[in-house]
């Protein structure tokens, strides 16, 4: 964020909290944090990130070309890939989604300027001139510093469709394929982290069962496996259907690295009316953390199941696609899944973060939808505009928890009650680094309360505290392309040590991260 940015900001929230902030100090809350136990390394690719050919989330918003007006390096736009190396994505996963299973990757190499024109099925049926393709993914994900998730096409592809274009983006040797890759312009091999088998083969993928896609899993694993090669993740169940993944960890065979979750807070919890991104009320509002919590007590039954088979947690449930899923913004294409992102979203991706930390021997990775434009995005775009929303603050202001050690937090928390909906008030997450530094994160999901917490803090005796704040006047604050910046991270100094306990006021509908020395 630029100095004046970060001034604005700070103005902005100094004034709401000045007229809003003390005379709602209504909650009170306890949290103890055993410092001293030994947690769960979090693993970064649980901040992963998730980009699919769909709208404009690549074409417009990732790729603009390298003769395009708008800045840019070697055809990625120049203020995406900068905004995106400040965030340091762990992960990108790539190219679906569905559109994965309807993808040839041979469709996607050699020059630009001969590349097929197909069609998009899935999103609008589109056409699709593959500018973006394995190159173009994998240099990016260099550019930016990022691991890879290459999701195979499985719904119309074949084993030896996905065995070649493996082999062509890592081979070193002298094979057909790696000398294709030389011969359009990358000489040595690229490296593949993470290969998905399948996608939602429950829907899009194929409207498969699981017991017809065990089989095809088995099929696909045996010519992509390899020692010391990308993990292998399974295309995975939805929300509660348990079942699948309890005939995966059965019929896999050895086969597998982990297995995928796909799941989405819908306000309205109905796919044909799902809810206003902007503009929405407090039912709405407190609906959507009602949904969004649901997410635990899955990945809970989830584990529950993988544990019957693999109690020593080394099959991992990568949430592959998690965020919140509106009606789409009036006036756009509906198939291109655009949507406005407010302060409210920062709150949902925080939410997901504590959870996925609670979570996190078996939880080894999640992937938000998405990266650009699309759903739940860390940025929006539109021709040269360029603006970073809420949930792209909210990752930033959790990086400190990237590969911190997870400890103990017991929270003693109001609830938020609105209407039929109910949730805890605050949710308390903390990790420490190999530093020794304790990072402690506090979301206060009241709309119009603060909440007094009091910290207990077991085994740690640093008195230094460096805070930042996330919040804004409005449920439905935004950062926006017609040049709202309502949204931002701002210092927070409202923390005080009394004897070994942390004091601290939340503000309403705010992330408080505590960093501790």
């Amino acid at each position: 964020m630029s100095r004046s940015s970060r001034h604005y900001f700070s103005a902005l929230v100094g004034a709401f909290l000045a007229t809003s902030g003390p005379a709602l100090a209504q909650l009170k809350a306890t949290a103890s944090i055993d410092a001293r136990g030994s947690g769960v390394r979090i693993a970064p690719e649980i901040y992963g990130q998730f980009a699919e050919q769909l709208g404009t989330g690549i074409n417009g918003g990732i790729w603009v070309g390298p003769e395009s007006a708008i800045p840019n390096i070697r055809g990625y736009r120049r203020d995406v890939v900068e905004a995106l190396q400040r965030l340091k994505v762990p992960v990108v996963r790539w190219p679906g989604g569905c559109y994965a299973d309807i993808y040839n990757w041979r469709d996607g190499i050699g020059p630009r300027d001969k590349r097929p024109v197909t069609l998009n099925k899935w999103w609008g049926n589109t056409e699709e001139r593959n500018q973006f393709g394995t190159h173009e993914f994998f240099d990016f994900a260099e550019l930016i510093g990022a691991k890879t998730y290459l999701n195979v096409n499985v719904g119309t592809g074949t084993p030896a469709e996905a065995r070649d274009w493996i082999e062509y983006v890592v081979s070193p040797s002298n094979s057909r394929l790696a000398q294709l890759r030389r011969a359009n312009g990358r000489v040595k091999p690229w490296k593949l982290d993470y290969v998905g088998i399948g996608n939602e083969m429950w829907g899009c993928g194929g409207n498969l069962k699981a017991k017809e896609f065990s089989p095809m899993l088995r099929l696909f694993s045996t010519f992509i496996r390899e020692d010391k090669g990308p993990k292998v993740i399974a295309g995975g169940p939805t929300g509660e259907d348990y079942q699948w993944t309890e005939e995966l960890m059965e019929s896999s065979r050895g086969q597998i690295d982990a297995i995928s979750l796909h799941y989405y807070t819908l306000p309205t919890s109905d796919w044909v009316k799902k809810g206003a991104a902007v503009g929405f009320d407090e039912a709405a509002w407190a609906a959507t953390f009602v949904r969004t919590r649901a997410v635990e007590q899955m990945i809970r039954g989830h584990d529950e199941r993988m544990d019957r088979h693999d109690p020593a947690n080394k099959i991992g449930l990568m949430v592959a696609e998690w965020g919140t899923w509106y009606d789409p913004t009036p006036g756009t294409n509906s198939a291109f899944l655009q949507q406005e992102n407010t302060l409210r979203d920062a709150l949902v991706a925080a939410t997901n973060f504590h959870i996925f930390h609670r979570h996190a021997d078996r939880v080894q990775m999640a992937n938000i939808a998405q990266m650009v434009n699309v759903l739940q995005a860390m940025i929006l775009t539109d021709g040269a505009r360029m603006v970073l929303t809420p949930t792209y603050h909210a990752f930033m202001l959790y990086q400190p928890f990237q590969g911190a050690a997870a400890v103990p937090v017991k929270l003693v928390s109001p609830d938020y009650r609105s209407g039929e909906s109910r949730v805890p008030a605050l949710d308390v997450t903390a990790a420490r680094d190999a530093s020794g530094a304790l990072h402690v994160a506090i979301v206060n999901v009241e709309p119009d309360k603060s909440a007094q917490l009091e910290l207990d803090l077991l085994g740690f005796a640093g008195r230094r505290i460096d805070g930042q704040l996330l919040t804004a006047s409005r449920m439905d604050s935004r950062n926006s392309l017609d040049g709202r910046q309502e949204v931002g991270r701002v210092p927070f100094n409202g923390a005080r040590w009394e004897g070994r306990q942390l004091r601290l006021t939340v503000p309403a509908k705010a992330v408080v991260r505590l960093t501790l020395n």
